[in-house]
């Protein structure tokens, strides 16, 4: 009898939760609430696929988003002529180096690479790889309307947060919290 009452419960358990899932009131990243000092980084109700967009490097090769796939990717859309933007760089180059388990990637808007890299250097960014949206396709893909943009994306490849506009990325609870992230938990 008491077989039948816990299997019984599990299995109401077990419908309760899929509808919650089910209707979005419930994410599967709610877990990963950012802190006040992300206020920007906001949750996708509903995780979606990142755009199959492409970028390329100093060096002009091009490379590939969804060749990331594996680990989380915070991925950061910026330009020199960006106030806030620049002001990010150099907390986004410390919160690279505070969490090797985060893929912090910084994607230039549409400028060029003899431009884009000194400017990380001057900016102390210059850590950060150079990569350069040359085509306008990450900020269609990501529908970014403004600078900066930032999202987060999960090792499945699904955008998971998203940030318009500046936050404060090398906080201690900022790096803690994306700690947590990169570690799974």
């Amino acid at each position: 009898m008491t077989k039948k009452i816990i299997i019984s419960l599990a299995l109401i358990a077990a419908v309760a939760l899929g509808v919650v899932y089910g209707r979005g009131l419930l994410s599967v990243h709610q877990g990963l609430t950012p802190p006040a000092t992300l206020s920007a980084l906001v949750l996708e109700k509903q995780p979606q696929p990142a755009p199959k967009v492409s970028f390329v490097d100093a060096g002009g090769t091009r490379h590939a988003l969804e060749t990331l796939r594996g680990r989380y990717v915070l991925l950061n859309l910026w330009a020199t002529w960006c106030g806030p933007c620049v002001n990010e760089l150099p907390q986004l180059a410390r919160l690279a180096h505070f969490t090797p388990g985060l893929r912090v990637l910084t994607v230039n808007w549409r400028e060029k690479p003899d431009v884009v890299g000194p400017f990380l250097k001057t900016h102390n960014a210059g850590t950060l790889p150079t990569f350069i949206d040359d085509t306008g396709e990450v900020m269609k893909g990501l529908k970014a309307f403004g600078l900066p943009m930032t999202v987060l994306i999960d090792p499945k490849g699904n955008i998971i947060a998203r940030a318009a506009g500046p936050a404060e990325w090398d906080a201690p609870e900022s790096v803690a919290y994306f700690k947590r992230v990169a570690q799974g938990s």
